[in-house]
């Protein structure tokens, strides 16, 4: 598993460690029932503090990406087991919403924003039909 933290970046570090972890899953370098690297080596290789990588963990086990089992470490659930609830398709439109807000007020057209989801997409090699 491959994760880059930026220190000088404003978004934090368990949230650098979350969102490269979704990616990762969402690109298939991370197959689901696999199991993450334990809090304290990921924390290693990283050079933060333990409770960064736990804050993460955590944070992708209340999202229902992961489940932590004593003794067995932080695995990633299966698409079955992930049931895209109704309450978190409306936080993805949430999160998403200020981002196209944005673009349309800095002059990005409807079929510009299009674009760059499909090369969203495409960078996690998933297939965009009906985009």
């Amino acid at each position: 598993m491959f994760i880059q933290i930026e220190p000088q970046s404003d978004v934090p570090i368990y949230e650098q460690v979350s969102r490269q972890i979704i990616e990762g899953i969402a690109r298939g370098d991370m197959k689901q029932g696999e199991t993450l690297p334990s809090v304290r080596s990921l924390a290693a290789d990283l050079g933060v503090n333990m409770h960064t990588v736990n804050k993460s963990y955590h944070e992708l086990e209340a999202k229902g990406i992961i489940v932590i089992r004593a003794k067995s470490g932080a695995i990633i659930r299966s698409t079955e087991e992930r049931d895209l609830t109704p309450e978190q398709l409306r936080q993805i439109e949430k999160n998403l919403k200020p981002v196209v807000a944005e673009g349309m007020v800095l002059g990005a057209t409807v079929e510009q924003i299009e674009h760059m989801m499909k090369k969203v997409f495409a960078d996690l090699h998933i297939p965009a039909e009906g985009v």
